[in-house]
């Protein structure tokens, strides 16, 4: 192709340590992009849907797509890891910022593909189209930011200090190496591909990092047309209130506030949606005493317009510490779900989380979930070992990222996830999971259409398949009646759809804010060379998403009886606020959002997979006798 975007792969046997160069042709790049969508096309022709996450047989894939790493395009500077969860059995990708993204493109690869297992820890040194596999075994046990340090440090000896400051590092810390089913690959020392478990998956694997520099700047298919997209698409992101002021004002924990006003925060693991601490942790509070304002522009991802990236400062005891974050989703983690209006406490638990490398959401929703067991006294007091769980407690919040990133004591029964927690003592219904992974920080009650996005969303419990409270209580790109279920499937799988595509060129999700399918397909066309139209980008987008669906089947037996939300939405009303008495009505959603897709009861048909150019993935299925109807 004419383009810069050639599907150059690494492809990384850590057993043998043999690598090799792959090219992957235009005909499979156009129709799966890169990214997420690549990543899902690769798992189902090279792993097992029914294997062990945690097995030699599972692979990791570390992507790119076709705009990272591109001068000019707003929010390119992303990567992501696809591989099959441990937290929930599901095909997963897991997307993350920062600088990592970019640096692996100009190293010379589009992505790396990680097979089998090493004998002892080993880190990957990728550069300038060399890769080299390099003993890891100093690094085991130590944390994200030393490793990182550690690794930099080492490589500059050869590089040179100046040219080894350019280098960017993913790594695991000691949650990845002991299996914590919500374990994160780390990258730029505060950036997460947090959610289900990846850092797990390269601790199973023995691989503690992957270092990358390089030279190599992408090439652009049509430089006339390209010009024409950048100064269009960044004149939309300054023309958009929410890309223009208030991310880069105050962040995602803008929304904080917001949310709480609407009625939907989730309180003491989802019992009501309103905190009265909000304003305590709100973005606004942070701007006035932790937030960095100098530190956090220097925290931007790479291409970013928006700058929504936040650096804070505790400077006092108990709590002091200082680094990325905390996000929004983090915030509500460590704040509302537990209880906790202390801003100290919650910045302090997302630093030990980016420096022990583990997911924020997962684990402050865990944190939670032992709260609700305690307050129900489902846990017998001897598996805490005299540590005070109960709500609003700081220093316990605290101490149990430490004891799960270790898998120390009742440590040990969280590193394996809310659902997980709560079924050992006998209270499943108290885990608000989807597929076994825990939800974030919106309570599907008080917005219906975000609701079905749960309930249907591939990868487990999650907001950024289909991000509803976009319209549904932003009001972008139109406002639409929270409350009401009539459109909201098809509503939803036209969000799903288009964030599958999103996720493969790879975009931040900020930018749809701004743009949308029309001008993502100029994007696609300019960088890339391709004649794609909007309808097009659907149609990939559809197609990702019909992948990931039937990997799902492959792996569990995924349908309808999955497309579901824990017991509390559909039966408790909303006990108080902007959405008090609503109840999730997803059996009046579910049906409207199966004929959108073309499913039967959860699952893809012959008919739609073939529409989609999908014959061979029907016919497994048909040999599996999974196929519906």
């Amino acid at each position: 192709m004419p383009g810069g975007y050639m599907g150059r792969i690494l492809r990384v046997d850590l057993w043998n340590g043999r690598m090799r160069v792959e090219f992957l042709p235009d005909s499979i790049l156009r129709r799966w992009i890169g990214g997420r969508g690549l990543g899902v096309y690769l798992a189902l022709k090279e792993i097992d849907p029914r294997i062990n996450p945690l097995s030699p047989a599972n692979k990791a894939f570390v992507m790119t797509g076709p705009a990272t790493g591109v001068a000019g395009i707003p929010e390119s500077g992303r990567w992501c890891s696809v591989t099959k969860s441990p937290l929930t059995d599901t095909i997963h990708d897991s997307q993350s910022g920062g600088n990592f993204g970019p640096e692996l493109k100009f190293a010379g690869f589009d992505a790396v593909i990680i097979e089998n297992n090493s004998e002892k820890p080993v880190y990957l040194w990728i550069h300038d189209g060399k890769a080299e596999i390099r003993d890891a075994t100093h690094l085991w046990g130590k944390d994200v930011h030393s490793t990182t340090d550690i690794i930099k440090s080492e490589l500059a000896a050869e590089i040179g200090a100046k040219e080894a400051r350019h280098i960017k590092v993913a790594a695991i810390g000691p949650a990845g190496e002991n299996l914590v089913k919500f374990a994160a690959i780390m990258n730029d020392k505060n950036r997460a591909a947090g959610r289900g478990g990846h850092g797990a998956v390269w601790g199973s694997k023995k691989l503690k990092a992957i270092a990358v520099r390089g030279h190599e700047k992408p090439k652009i298919a049509k430089p006339d047309l390209f010009r024409e997209v950048v100064v269009e698409m960044t004149r939309k992101h300054r023309e958009n209130p929410v890309t223009s002021e208030g991310l880069p004002k105050l962040g995602t924990a803008i929304l904080v506030n917001i949310i709480n006003k609407a009625g939907l925060f989730p309180t003491r693991n989802f019992q009501t949606g309103v905190f009265e601490g909000a304003e305590k942790i709100s973005g606004e509070t942070m701007a006035e005493t932790y937030l960095d304002k100098k530190k956090s522009i220097e925290e931007s991802c790479w291409g970013c317009v928006i700058t929504c990236a936040r650096y804070t400062k505790v400077p006092k005891s108990p709590f002091s510490g200082e680094g990325g974050g905390p996000e929004y989703e983090t915030v509500w983690a460590f704040g509302a779900q537990t209880g906790n209006d202390d801003l100290a406490a919650i910045a302090k638990a997302n630093y030990l989380c980016n420096e022990l490398g583990l997911d924020t959401i997962s684990m402050g929703h865990t944190i939670g979930t032992l709260m609700e067991l305690v307050e129900k006294n489902k846990v017998p007091k001897e598996a805490l070992r005299g540590l005070k769980v109960e709500w609003g407690r700081p220093d316990a919040i605290v101490e149990l990222v430490w004891r799960t990133a270790y898998r120390s004591g009742i440590g040990d029964e969280l590193a394996e996830g809310a659902w997980r927690l709560a079924s050992k003592y006998g209270a499943p219904e108290l885990a608000m999971a989807v597929r076994k992974q825990e939800l974030p920080a919106y309570d599907p009650r008080g917005a219906q259409g975000h609701a079905l996005a749960y309930a249907t969303s591939n990868r487990g419990g999650c907001h950024l398949r289909a991000y509803m409270i976009s319209p549904e209580v932003l009001g972008v790109p139109t406002l639409v009646d929270r409350f009401e279920t009539r459109g909201k499937g098809k509503l939803v799988k036209e969000f799903q759809d288009v964030f599958g595509v999103i996720d493969s060129m790879i975009l931040c999700k900020f930018s749809s804010f701004a743009i949308w399918d029309e001008d993502y397909a100029k994007i696609l066309q300019a960088v890339t060379g391709w004649d794609i139209s909007k309808e097009e980008v659907h149609t990939i987008g559809e197609r990702i998403y019909n992948a990931e669906r039937a990997f799902n089947v492959l792996s569990f037996g995924d349908g309808e009886e999955y497309d579901t939300l824990p017991r509390r939405f559909l039966e408790e009303p909303m006990p108080e606020g902007a959405s008090k008495g609503q109840v999730v009505r997803l059996s009046e959603m579910l049906p409207e959002y199966y004929e959108a897709r073309g499913w039967i009861k959860g699952r893809p048909t012959r008919a739609k997979l073939e529409e989609l150019g999908l014959r061979w993935l029907a016919d497994r299925l048909e040999e599996e006798g999974l196929l519906p109807g």
